[in-house]
């Protein structure tokens, strides 16, 4: 296992925004996983991943409870604004739960109505305890709302000096192009990994327009971590991962040959199944940034070894001409999108 690392960094795209060249994604500390974890050990997380390097912190208006349904802001607002001037935090606007009370991954819909938008914003900053965002994001595209419209938002906050940059999470080309052109997206916000890599045929086009890509769920939900088993079971009231297809028993002998490769490529570069995931889409190109999310202090140091993988072209067009031929289970691919 890679370990004692030094973090690296990397710019999004030409923007400009220097942030660790892997992030945290925040919404398991409070959301989708299980219940929320523990607050005190959390903010000692936080504190400690800052120390180790990290200055990318992933989070979203929407990542809570029922009873605390902005708990994520809040909890980063108070362990990060000490630190403010030493990390970069994205938040997201733009969805709510179409049931939050109800089980199991909630229905979302998108609200990109520019009221809503300034909304938002002005909560975030309050639970962020922060004068500005430094990437902001439209969590979802709503289809009722223009890219135009909502791009003319952004360049406002911008002037505003309230956010700092803008992105799309779940961006199309077309959305991307049409919104760029109004006020330049400094980084898309995807679902990928080794078992998601549909929007690969996007990469061209963040190439040509400067824009960076931002990873979530670079190890499918943890899947690739080699942390679980068909025998591992999930709370079905709290934990997603309860009704993703990936962790249903059956999946882990389709994924088989996929562990197995994964593993033999740890073997060879003297890593971790974790590593390796997120090393190889690292390698693919600077402006791509992983954010994934943990609990634990072993796995943030475990993340950052990643950085000491080094993947030529080759390496990585052998690795992706492989995976090409492996047979693999679905894989979650988001919450149900309700129009309003």
């Amino acid at each position: 296992m890679k370990s004692n690392s030094t973090m690296e960094y990397r710019v999004l795209g030409l923007s400009g925004l220097r942030v660790s060249a892997i992030g945290l994604g925040c919404m398991g500390m409070s959301h989708a996983y299980g219940e929320p974890a523990d607050t005190h050990e959390m903010k000692e997380l936080l504190a400690y991943a800052v120390d180790m390097g990290y200055t990318f912190f992933d989070t979203a208006e929407v990542y809570g409870t029922p009873d605390r349904p902005h708990h994520n802001e809040e909890l980063l607002g108070e362990v990060l604004r000490p630190l403010r001037n030493r990390v970069v935090i994205a938040s997201k606007f733009g969805l709510r739960f179409d049931a939050p009370q109800s089980s199991g991954p909630h229905a979302l819909i998108p609200d990109s109505r520019p009221e809503m938008i300034r909304y938002s914003v002005e909560e975030s900053l309050r639970r962020l305890q922060t004068d500005r965002i430094d990437l902001y994001y439209q969590h979802r595209i709503d289809p009722k709302i223009s890219p135009e419209e909502v791009a003319g938002v952004m360049a406002d906050l911008i002037r505003e000096g309230k956010i700092l940059h803008w992105g799309i999470s779940e961006a199309t080309e077309e959305y991307l192009r049409r919104a760029h052109k109004v006020c330049p997206v400094t980084a898309i916000q995807n679902r990928y990994s080794m078992m998601a890599r549909w929007h690969e045929n996007l990469f061209p086009v963040l190439e040509e327009l400067g824009v960076g890509f931002v990873a979530f769920s670079p190890l499918a939900n943890g899947l690739l971590t080699d942390c679980y088993t068909a025998d591992t079971r999930f709370d079905t009231k709290t934990d997603y991962r309860a009704s993703m297809p990936q962790f249903r028993p059956e999946s882990f002998e389709q994924n088989q040959r996929l562990f197995s490769f994964i593993e033999r490529l740890a073997d060879e570069y003297h890593a971790t199944p974790s590593q390796i995931a997120l090393a190889w889409m690292i390698n693919k190109h600077p402006w791509i940034v992983p954010i994934p999310g943990t609990r634990h202090l072993s796995r943030l140091k475990e993340n950052i070894g990643a950085v000491d993988i080094h993947l030529t072209t080759e390496e990585i067009r052998r690795i992706d001409a492989e995976l090409d031929t492996i047979g693999m289970s679905d894989v979650f691919g988001g919450s149900p999108i309700k129009s309003k």
